[in-house]
């Protein structure tokens, strides 16, 4: 249906007006990451930072272990989305184009466990780790954001996979590829879509994750940078500027993995809710 001019410059600003409320905090936060300390909790609001520093920065990354802290969050992060990947794909193909018994009683149980809170699961998972000797490692870490972003991953490429003709698979057969050609070739290429989508909440998951980092690493060292910025508020007071600034530059890597994959990333979460 045509809209009206009235109509559409009113869906417009309405647009523009949420867009503005939405990325409001977000330029606050970079604002005053650049403001002097003495300017961070002023009752006027200062809506550009002058006199500009960059002192809040120098401060943040100065704190101790800050290249341990980042180096162990790019590690776990940059693993747990590769094998959540590989994983999900390989059981997924299973799903799609497999019959086997227990497969829908599968399908539930993964719905099932994505619905249980993460700390409530705190407590088994520490013990298992334990048993293991995997606590205070970054394996152990690797292990349970895996076992959380499995099975929403799971689900998100079994639809895609649904979406792909089995026709294609049975015309390269025919040609004499065999089934793992046919999963290179054919179906990974088809369901990018779905791994980008898939991809995105796997790092968001392992990359802003506080609450494990924290209870299963005993050495300091082998922290995340979630746990580094919670480091800025003490008993003694919080450093704001610290805080602000260390914020920003948690959500670089977050912001710069959205610009890699933005152009695909709608096209795989629409298409991944209307198949399944």
């Amino acid at each position: 249906m045509k809209r009206s001019r009235p109509a559409r410059i009113a869906l417009n600003a309405a647009a523009a007006a949420f867009c503005a409320v939405w990325i409001f905090p977000v330029y606050w936060m970079v604002n005053s990451a650049f403001k002097p300390a003495g300017d961070m909790l002023t009752a006027t609001p200062r809506f550009l930072p002058f006199p500009l520093t960059l002192g809040n920065f120098a401060g943040a990354v100065g704190k101790p272990h800050f290249p341990a802290y980042l180096a162990n969050s790019l590690i776990v992060t940059g693993v747990v989305v590769a094998v959540a990947i590989a994983v999900a794909f390989l059981a997924a193909v299973a799903l799609t184009r497999f019959t086997f018994p227990g497969r829908r009683g599968f399908l539930i149980g993964v719905l099932a466990v994505q619905m249980i809170p993460g700390p409530a699961l705190l407590i088994p998972l520490f013990l298992s780790l334990k048993s293991l000797d995997l606590l205070d490692t970054l394996l152990g870490l690797i292990v349970t954001y895996t076992a959380f972003v499995l099975p929403l991953t799971i689900w998100v490429m079994r639809g895609f996979l649904h979406g792909v003709p089995k026709e294609l698979e049975e015309a390269a057969m025919v040609d004499g590829a065999g089934q793992l050609t046919v999963m290179r070739t054919i179906l990974l290429p088809l369901v990018t879509p779905g791994i980008i989508a898939a991809s995105v909440f796997s790092f968001i998951v392992a990359w802003n994750d506080y609450l494990y980092a924290y209870v299963m690493m005993k050495d300091q060292s082998r922290y995340t940078l979630p746990v580094w910025l919670a480091s800025f508020s003490t008993n003694l007071g919080t450093d704001y500027g610290g805080l602000i600034a260390g914020s920003t530059l948690f959500a670089l890597p977050v912001v710069a993995f959205f610009m890699i994959i933005q152009r695909r990333l709608v096209a795989g979460m629409t298409a991944g809710a209307v198949k399944g």
